[in-house]
């Protein structure tokens, strides 16, 4: 009888100790960031500040801040180089991530108009996971920035509708305001949207 207690004992502790590990391997998360643009493609210009340039500033950091070892965060570019749409389908559905977000900076030929936008594809199966997270994100960055939120919105965008996994692209305001400029360019601030981003990435579960 107690050689039967035993096993069941040791027989726990396995247990146990296969599921500790699988739901640790569980939490283990997949993001891709991709900084839009890149190369000959400037994006958004405003005198010398390039879209390219600044969405790359705030990838970097992202990657530099991330010290979690349960989030695994890959990029579509880590330098200038220029790649098509079609290339940065491919590389996230190769990926298969939880979440993917496309960062970018608007503009505009009114320069009054400011803030933060997001976008999600109604064509995409993951419309409905992607308008959770795009709220979501947003309004983290709305409260930890200065920058306006001006909401979440649909758009037949090809990145959106050609990936297999949830993902949205997130204009961080308009480089045609001096306001957001002003924010956008400055290290600082781009600081503190990455840490925002990196947070919001981290609480994915």
């Amino acid at each position: 009888m107690k050689n039967g207690f035993k096993i069941l004992a040791v027989l726990l502790v396995i247990f146990s100790v296969y599921a500790f590990t699988t739901e640790t391997k569980s939490k283990t998360i997949k993001i891709v960031i991709d900084a839009g643009h890149g190369g000959t493609d400037h994006g958004a210009v405003h005198k010398s500040h390039l879209e390219k340039d600044i969405v790359s500033q705030i990838s970097s950091k992202i990657n530099a801040l991330n010290k979690n070892t349960d989030v695994e965060i890959y990029f579509t570019r880590t330098d200038d180089s220029m790649l098509t749409l079609e290339k940065r389908a491919e590389i996230i559905n190769k990926i298969k991530p939880d979440l993917f977000l496309s960062l970018h900076v608007n503009n505009n030929k009114n320069d009054d108009t400011f803030g933060i936008e997001s976008y999600v594809a109604k064509e995409s199966l993951y419309s409905e996971e992607s308008l959770a997270f795009a709220a979501d994100l947003t309004s983290k960055l709305s409260k930890a920035t200065s920058l306006n939120l001006r909401g979440i919105k649909k758009a037949p965008f090809y990145i959106l509708k050609n990936t297999n996994c949830p993902g949205l692209v997130l204009e961080l305001g308009f480089l045609s305001n001096e306001s957001d400029r002003k924010y956008l360019t400055d290290n600082a601030n781009q600081e503190v949207i990455a840490k925002t981003i990196l947070d919001f990435i981290c609480q994915i579960r």
